[in-house]
């Protein structure tokens, strides 16, 4: 196990509760649907290249009948970073300890009119203290209403922060869930902040709401449109989109990378990965 000051174990704590919530509410949705799969919980430990005990999480996978594929995973590990991967890290360039716990959920969907959609909030401690993360919409199929209702719960959620939060972090993702090879944008954005430090309190509240804001919108537009007809061509569509997907997790994706450079659990890393995809 690894030692944690008050800040951290709030932080963790928290970051538990939601993916209960989250999970619970995501089971709901497929008794709704006359299935009765659950999620299975896989803890796992991290042992950190100075040989001590690095913490570890717990990967939370559900297959069913309306999320073909959801994992939602929470960890908590600390210790030295490696190398050269230190000075990419926000304060670690000089002092390659860390700190890091926090919540990755990413959901596949088995009709592909209900939209894919990633959620991620952390909170990391080197020299300094910051939170990080956000929420997107990745829909195969986009429908205007969806896209519409999903910001707006998330520009909730910043204004009542900071009115300058949501066209800020709007604009990050748009940048930052964008595939250059490809020349389109992963989904239809959300938003996506980093290194929010200062105020602890402010800041962790403000992860919080962007959390429950999540629970609060996502289940709406899986039950809205998980009883939607589709047809095989739309079935194509997905499963090329979904190439696109894992094209951007795969190759760009900051998470993946700092997973990989600190030790983590493969397949919990690897969960945001589609369970079918296809490439022409």
């Amino acid at each position: 196990m690894i030692e944690l000051d008050a800040e951290q174990q709030r932080a963790r704590d928290w970051f538990e509760s939601l993916r209960d919530s989250i999970c619970a509410e995501f089971e709901a949705i497929e008794r709704e649907a006359g299935s009765d799969a659950g999620f299975e919980y896989t803890p796992w430990d991290r042992t950190d290249p100075s040989g001590r005990p690095g913490g570890g999480g717990v990967r939370g996978v559900m297959k069913g009948k309306v999320f073909e594929k959801v994992g939602v995973n929470v960890s908590t590990v600390g210790g030295m970073f490696e190398g050269e991967f230190a000075k990419t890290i926000h304060g670690a360039g000089d002092d390659p300890r860390f700190f890091a716990t926090g919540i990755s959920l990413v959901a596949h969907m088995a009709n592909p009119h209900v939209p894919a959609v990633h959620m991620n909030t952390r909170f990391l401690v080197t020299t300094k203290r910051w939170f990080g993360g956000g929420a997107d919409l990745n829909p195969p199929i986009p429908y205007d209403e969806d896209t519409a209702d999903f910001h707006a719960a998330l520009k909730t959620a910043c204004d009542a922060h900071d009115p300058d939060h949501y066209p800020r972090f709007r604009k990050w993702a748009d940048e930052y869930f964008y595939i250059p090879h490809r020349k389109v944008h992963r989904g239809v954005g959300g938003i996506f902040y980093d290194h929010l430090e200062g105020d602890f309190e402010d800041n962790f509240a403000f992860t919080q709401d962007v959390g429950r804001a999540f629970l609060s919108i996502f289940p709406k537009l899986v039950r809205r449109r998980m009883g939607s007809e589709w047809t095989a061509g739309d079935l194509d569509r997905q499963r090329a989109w979904r190439g696109r997907y894992a094209e951007f997790n795969l190759v760009y994706d900051r998470g993946t990378l700092f997973g990989l450079k600190t030790g983590g659990n493969i397949d919990a890393i690897l969960m945001s990965l589609p369970p079918v995809a296809t490439w022409d």
